[in-house]
């Protein structure tokens, strides 16, 4: 059975079928989708169920069913309105009757951008609150003043404004101002799954600079907003304070790479400047040291995989040891590309945060040497190994001898000017 042949079999129990959601919109806006969430007006739950007999429920809440179309489970969910009736992401009272129309059930939603929907039938459009102007205006714009009944939809719209780049309009960032006591009974995992789909964007900068538009920042990032305002030396970074400076690795991290560990890597790199002394600034110096128990701190707090946790924690402790790595006896560039290399961000992951650490200052291609030769040394000393030293060594001794060895080469190597034609 297709998508037709089901709006026919609803239509002829006197019901439409709509596609919605993300769907429409990635649509609309020429993008490919994989999303196909439908509604359904007109029935009952048990009407819906007797003329889809192999469709199971899925929805708790309000009638939601799957069922496979055209080789593909999609989802359909019965046209619903909304009553907020305590604090929360989930303390709605839900009206799923067969009275409820598309019109009805679009303006609960979150977005303009997201309450569009296509009779499946017809192919026309509905669009009760101007979605299409705002995909073309490029505006994130909450659908009705219902939006702060949900404070979940602050995450949501900021990575909105991330995913496709578009700004959220003033009223909209009043909304998400007012949830900000509430944004604290959202559970952590609902908060981290937007952290990664934001993360997961071109400029996911834009997540972090809508919150902090709109005053909720410090909510659940609040060591990421104690960078803002902390001066920095400018000869070094002309780009502005710590909070800029971050925003921009962040996005040059997200250019180098889709990886989500080096790019979270990224944005927590220089949590240690937000608690240097003001009367130190614009110098932070051990600001690696003082980063690293924030790091955690804030792991631990959206209880992030382990492997983010140890990929942060490695950068955010070493990654001045980057650029000063042309500087640093071999073997104790050994020693730092070897824990690299044991680290869920590797050698390569731990250079793309040196270079987007060296880029993030108002030059998205400015070159960064020793960033740029760490793997290359990297492939130099693996291939030393222990067939490589003569040496009868065993434990401790063997370990040493090798990173001697490992050491002597990285050495050779410098002497050489670097063949790898990598400028010092």
């Amino acid at each position: 059975m297709n998508i037709e042949d089901a709006g026919k079999r609803i239509e002829g129990a006197g019901g439409r079928l709509y596609f919605v959601g993300g769907g429409v919109r990635d649509q609309l806006m020429g993008k490919d989708f994989k999303d196909r969430d439908y509604a359904v007006t007109g029935l009952s739950a048990e009407e819906f169920k007797r003329l889809f007999p192999d469709a199971f429920l899925a929805g708790q809440a309000f009638p939601v069913f799957r069922m496979p179309i055209a080789g593909e489970v999609a989802e359909f969910a019965l046209a619903r309105t909304e009553k907020k009736v305590s604090t929360g992401h989930q303390g709605f009272e839900v009206d799923s009757s067969p009275s409820v129309s598309i019109e009805d059930d679009l303006m609960r939603r979150d977005l303009t951008i997201n309450a569009i929907a296509m009779d499946v039938l017809s192919n026309e459009i509905v669009d009760p609150f101007g979605g299409r102007r705002d995909i073309d205006d490029g505006i994130i714009r909450a659908v009705s003043r219902a939006f702060a009944e949900d404070p979940l939809r602050v995450y949501r719209a900021a990575r909105f404004a991330a995913q496709f780049g578009f700004r959220i309009e003033r009223q909209t960032i009043g909304f998400m101002r007012a949830l900000h006591d509430e944004l604290r009974t959202l559970s952590v995992e609902r908060v981290f799954e937007e952290l990664r789909k934001a993360l997961q964007t071109e400029r996911p900068s834009l997540f972090f600079r809508a919150l902090l538009q709109a005053s909720v920042l410090d909510v659940h990032f609040p060591e990421v907003a104690k960078l803002v305002g902390v001066e920095q030396p400018v000869k070094w970074h002309p780009e502005g304070d710590a909070f800029e400076h971050t925003m921009q690795v962040l996005d040059v991290a997200a250019m180098l790479t889709d990886r989500d560990e080096v790019r979270f890597s990224a944005l927590v790199h220089d949590l240690g400047k937000g608690i240097t002394p003001r009367h130190k600034w614009p110098a932070h110096h051990g600001h690696e040291a003082a980063g690293v128990p924030l790091t955690a701190r804030l792991c631990a707090r959206l209880k992030l995989p382990s492997d983010w946790t140890n990929a942060a924690l490695f950068a955010t402790e070493h990654h001045m040891k980057i650029h000063i790595l042309d500087r640093m006896k071999p073997q104790n560039v050994v020693t730092l590309l070897t824990e690299a290399n044991r680290n869920p961000l590797g050698v390569d992951g731990f250079a793309m945060v040196g270079l987007a650490d060296t880029r993030g200052r108002n030059d998205p291609t400015a070159p960064s040497p020793n960033a740029e030769s760490m793997p290359h040394m990297w492939e130099l000393i693996k291939n030393v190994t222990g067939r490589s030293i003569q040496t009868d060594a065993t434990g401790k001794e063997f370990g040493d001898a090798l990173r001697r060895e490992r050491g002597r080469v990285i050495a050779e190597w410098r002497k050489q000017g670097n063949p790898s034609g990598t400028k010092k």
